[in-house]
């Protein structure tokens, strides 16, 4: 199920709120925006309507001159929400730090009701998990996806030609390249992949295969930057650790089960090795040696930074943290 498709079940289904915590703030905002239009063609008089901290409560989800006056403070645009007449869909950007205050609390939980009533919805899209227990019970929770492969390859099309029309850009890649340098994008999200591409590029004007081991290691700076997972060189053989036989074989014979071809015949992959023993006996060296072998990346998750104060944060954290090692 694609992110467009999934909101739209969230919003068929009757959802008074919706929470969306991402950083892609711009990405979101855009599948709202196409939910929303899509929705106002079936339902007439239905209202579209944007609120931030920055702008106030705007009419419509696109940038206009058509906003409400004084209504910045999020207790006055709740307060004007209220009186709307008919139902309506409105995205509140950040809105989840101004629920700490007492008022703005009480003025929220009430659109909620008011929502439930008239058929309305409200989509926050936040930064951050912060929002109270009371409003967590209540949302019903949106997960940007990270991008798929094809996004990726259209995005670094687009990107070509973005920089294109201001000066010439050479593109030397074979098929296998792009792949590769697709590949070497899974796990970053679309602002993130953008940006490296758009680096690389700059660089020199042209984009090709020499570009592959760049656009990697900017992907390790971008990754070591967030603090949960943490880039690790792995340049050590099997052959250079000693006896665990079976450790060995196992890792060649699985080996296999990697490859597209063996996923297309329907054999699954292993989901992973669980190494105990002593400090010393070797466990971080087998790491490094199974990377190598499997020709994938090894990843750190320093599991203290997992934890966070609001509820919720922590599990969004593993969430986010899994969801990029697996791309």
């Amino acid at each position: 199920m694609t992110d467009r498709e999934q909101l739209e079940l969230l919003i068929h289904a009757g959802h008074p709120l919706i929470s969306v915590v991402t950083h892609e703030e711009e990405y979101a905002l855009s599948l709202v925006r196409e939910v929303a239009f899509d929705l106002s063609r079936d339902l007439a008089g239905l209202g579209l309507w944007q609120w931030s901290v920055a702008s106030g409560l705007r009419d419509g989800l696109v940038d206009t001159d058509k906003r409400l006056t004084t209504t910045e403070n999020a207790t006055v645009a709740l307060a004007q929400l209220a009186q709307l007449p008919g139902r309506y869909v409105c995205v509140m950007l950040d809105l989840a730090p101004h629920l700490s205050d007492a008022k703005t609390l009480r003025y929220f939980r009430d659109a909620i009701r008011q929502c439930r009533q008239a058929g309305s919805h409200l989509v926050l899209i936040d930064y951050t998990d912060q929002l109270p227990s009371v409003i967590t019970i209540e949302a019903a929770r949106f997960e940007v996806s990270l991008p798929s492969e094809s996004e990726l390859d259209s995005i670094i099309r687009e990107v070509v030609r973005r920089l294109h029309r201001r000066e010439p850009i050479k593109v030397d890649l074979t098929r296998r390249q792009l792949q590769t340098i697709i590949r070497n994008l899974r796990g970053l999200t679309r602002r993130q992949a953008e940006r490296i591409i758009t680096e690389v590029i700059l660089e020199d004007h042209r984009l090709d295969g020499t570009d592959i081991n760049s656009i990697l290691a900017a992907k390790r700076r971008t990754l070591d930057s967030g603090g949960l997972l943490e880039y690790v060189e792995a340049p050590v053989d099997l052959s250079e650790i000693g006896g665990l036989r079976r450790l060995k074989h196992w890792l060649t014979l699985r080996q296999q089960a990697m490859s597209d071809e063996a996923a297309k015949f329907g054999i699954t992959a292993p989901r992973g090795v669980l190494m105990l023993g002593v400090q010393g006996a070797g466990k971080s060296l087998c790491a490094k040696a199974i990377a190598t072998a499997w020709q994938r990346p090894l990843m750190r998750m320093d599991v203290g930074a997992l934890y966070d104060k609001y509820i919720g944060e922590s599990e969004r954290r593993l969430r986010d943290a899994l969801k990029q090692a697996e791309s």
